[in-house]
């Protein structure tokens, strides 16, 4: 029997992310959304293209949560978009009152369900899904740093012109400007990066992976990423549904762990069938624990701004 996901949010992040998992071919996809007849248009699409791709499995679409009833996992990425200029805290309020809508419908329709928060912005967002769900905390994740290291890969792979197979690092903290790349764990094919990278152009590609999603909005113009966004939430839902224990960064709840109690960062966690299975503490230098300290307290200032609202 095949695995069931939902999607909540037909834009160019869901739907994409419905199209990469339908193709997977082991599970059934339902894409949710408010705009009438969108997502049974592009559910239709993506059905169509299974037997081209030799693909049994379905993808329903839907303006109701009735079809996502018993859900395995739902992916939630409704919510508005950035807008050139737009900081992901400017999206707070309104992301806020949608992404809590929609946590509600999801747990109504599947109370078994592990949730991937990937509305902006994404720490305060997953915080408030978990307590608005009221789910254990190992079924509650944020998707931020997979993509975030997967921009950090990109463009040390393009400096050094190898093979992103090659590069491993990890990107910690929020999901924002204030991301904490960890250079004295990122190699390449087994190397330190500082035996093949000066400290300058390591600095450079930093600050690049930082602004990454901004720099992507101010090519588009008009909207946001979603191709690589929708690649990481497939990588962790693989991660998930097949029980695969990948150690991959994901937004958490901290309770101590780094020092940290009360807020979902993002950390490296290993997922698998139960969600995440438990968070791997890594030894942070002096440098790196305080751009840590310093992103979290960007995420609770958005936390503290949501239970005032």
């Amino acid at each position: 029997m095949r695995k069931k996901v939902t999607v909540v949010g037909a834009g160019n992040v869901g739907a994409t992310t419905a199209q990469r998992l339908f193709e997977r071919g082991y599970m059934d996809v339902v894409l949710v959304d408010v705009v009438e007849d969108m997502p049974q248009g592009k559910a239709l699409d993506m059905q169509e293209s299974g037997p081209v791709l030799g693909i049994d499995a379905t993808v329903t679409g839907a303006n109701d949560y009735g079809p996502s009833a018993g859900s395995d996992l739902v992916v939630i990425t409704a919510g508005i978009a950035r807008k050139p200029g737009m900081s992901r805290d400017d999206l707070l309020l309104t992301n806020m009152k949608i992404v809590g809508e929609v946590t509600q419908q999801v747990v109504a329709q599947s109370p078994s369900a592990t949730l991937i928060v990937v509305s902006n912005p994404l720490d305060a967002m997953v915080q408030h899904s978990y307590a608005v769900s009221k789910f254990p905390k190992n079924r509650v994740i944020g998707m931020a740093g997979v993509l975030d290291t997967a921009r950090f890969r990109t463009f040390l792979a393009q400096e050094l012109k190898v093979s992103v197979k090659d590069v491993q690092a990890y990107v910690l903290g929020g999901h924002g400007d204030q991301m904490v790349p960890l250079t004295q764990y990122t190699t390449v094919g087994g190397v330190s990066i500082s035996e093949l990278l000066s400290a300058e152009a390591l600095e450079r590609i930093i600050k690049r992976t930082q602004a990454g999603g901004g720099e992507i909005v101010a090519l588009l113009k008009t909207g946001s990423a979603f191709y690589a966004p929708s690649a990481a939430i497939a990588e962790m839902v693989d991660a998930i549904l097949l029980d695969q224990q990948r150690l991959l960064p994901c937004a958490a709840l901290l309770e101590g762990e780094y020092g940290l109690s009360g807020i979902y960062m993002g950390v490296p966690v290993v997922l698998g069938a139960n969600g995440v299975e438990r968070i791997v503490e890594l030894k942070l230098t002096d440098a790196e624990r305080t751009m840590l300290n310093a992103s979290a307290d960007g995420v609770r200032e958005l936390v503290d701004i949501m239970a005032k609202a």
